[in-house]
């Protein structure tokens, strides 16, 4: 099955509050499953998500695939009257924006099957538009978003034109209205709360949009999560747990899940950057030049959620394939079968104990285990034997051999990850992620201060996961 062939369910955001800990809920829906779809279909996907990220200044080969929007994304309410719209939850913006009427170049249907809704700044009555006097107009120019189209910056409508590397593009003007979260107090009572949040009414879009617009969860003062910190609703902190079951799924946090195991290496800007400075498989380091991962050539790994496939420099990738299927009990699989450039594998038995175990070592002595799942894909069956394609790739085949190292959405699986943006720090622990049911609890930090919530992340049937208190 194609991408384009994929259909995906409408899932919904829930902010919740309690008397001691408050449990903000957003359930999230996994666009693209992983089991059988094609290394191909996943690496164009990547290809114009790396673009849209803007992390490389090269250009980026391959069409725009309309899955592009990144992996998950959820549903909340904007506006007064309240009006439900569907948004990508993405680590690797800081801009968030909704398709706005009269957009010039927005579909009216998206691929996932929902229809396109358009956000109307005059139908709600708490909508103030953004002018280039307004502060929050000032803090637009850290994205290098700000346009202001008269000298009179007092009437003058704060605008962005965002352009990215695969050529698509969306331009507006900013607005803040309320976001509407719905509330959960004790045993599942709903009430309701709001808060005021400043995003982008996108009236002209090139290129291909799978929701109707992007909350974004990066770095810088107009994020969702640094805007949500500064009305003192959340830490600037964020958790997620992502399934390693082939449907995806799984948790996302706002606040700290606090956990004595956790491992911590410093984030370093504009994104989601680490410093990494070795690699060893079953337990026998490769032979890799540490400086080939330094953050100051930019190439410092970067982690993302919204990439599915993780993506290394030449000389890592070639000495990784190199011993990660030397076991006698695997098989290559033949190019007639796959493309050329993929490593495949047949196997009759658990990979767990034929494919070794990967780990990645941070600055300050932090290391992260990578299972056979971590790095393997499930692409199909060969008479009795399952069929393995390894899932981390070469930079090349997404920035045109300029390449920078992504951890994606594969990788991150079964780990709890917190993004501490208050200490620039990235924790991680191992975790099954998939054991997560209604009756699973967390440690939370910051119940005093803030409203620290949990987003569930789910596929058919999700419960809300309840915190300690």
């Amino acid at each position: 099955m194609r991408p384009s062939e994929l259909t995906a369910m409408v899932v919904v955001l829930l902010l919740a509050t309690a008397v001691a800990t408050a449990n903000q809920v957003m359930v999230l829906e996994r666009v693209v499953p992983l089991k059988g779809v094609p290394l191909g279909d996943l690496r164009e996907l990547d290809r114009a998500r790396q673009a849209r990220m803007g992390v490389v200044n090269v250009p980026v080969q391959g069409n725009a695939n309309p899955f592009a929007d990144g992996i998950y994304y959820t549903s909340l309410k904007l506006g007064n009257p309240p009006k439900e719209y569907t948004f990508q939850i993405d680590t690797g913006s800081d801009i968030s924006w909704v398709v706005c009427k009269c957009c010039r170049g927005c579909p009216t249907r998206s691929p996932l099957k929902i229809p396109i809704e358009l956000y109307n700044p005059n139908s709600s009555s708490t909508s103030s538009r953004i002018s280039c006097s307004d502060n929050s107009c000032t803090t637009a120019d850290e994205s290098g978003s700000k346009v202001c189209y008269t000298s009179d910056s007092t009437s003058s409508l704060c605008g962005y034109n965002l352009t990215y590397g695969d050529g698509t593009g969306v331009s507006g003007y900013y607005v803040s209205d309320t976001m509407h979260l719905d509330t959960i107090m004790g045993n599942q009572h709903f009430a309701n709360a709001s808060a005021s949040v400043v995003f982008g009414c996108t009236e002209s879009l090139s290129g291909f949009i799978s929701t109707d617009g992007i909350l974004a969860f990066g770095q810088q003062q107009l994020s969702i999560i640094s805007q949500l910190n500064s009305l003192g609703v959340s830490p600037k902190k964020f958790s997620h747990c992502l399934k390693g079951s082939e449907e995806g799924g799984g948790i996302f946090l706002l606040g700290e899940i606090v956990e004595p195991r956790l491992a911590f290496t410093p984030l370093v800007g504009p994104h989601y950057n680490l410093n990494l400075e070795g690699i060893a498989v079953n337990g026998q380091n490769l032979p890799i030049d540490s400086s080939l991962f330094a953050t100051s050539n930019k190439q410092g790994p970067i982690v993302d959620s919204g990439t599915t496939l993780t993506y290394l420099l030449d000389e890592v990738y070639d000495g990784f394939v190199s011993v990660a299927g030397v076991s006698p009990s695997v098989r290559p699989l033949g190019t007639e079968r796959v493309e050329k450039r993929d490593k495949c594998f047949l196997s009759s038995s658990s990979i767990d104990l034929l494919f070794p175990t990967v780990t990645l070592y941070f600055k300050g002595g932090a290391a992260m285990t990578m299972k056979p799942r971590n790095y393997l894909l499930l692409q199909g069956y060969v008479g009795n034997d399952t069929v393995w394609c390894i899932g981390w790739q070469s930079t090349k085949e997404i920035q045109n051999g300029h390449g920078i190292t992504v951890l994606g959405d594969l990788a991150l699986h079964d780990k709890i990850f917190v993004y501490d943006l208050e200490k620039m720090r990235l924790g991680w622990m191992e975790y099954n992620c998939s054991s997560i049911n209604r009756n699973t609890r967390f440690d939370v930090s910051g119940a005093s201060s803030y409203c620290s919530g949990l987003i569930a992340i789910g596929v058919a049937v999700v419960w809300l996961v309840s915190l300690l208190t």
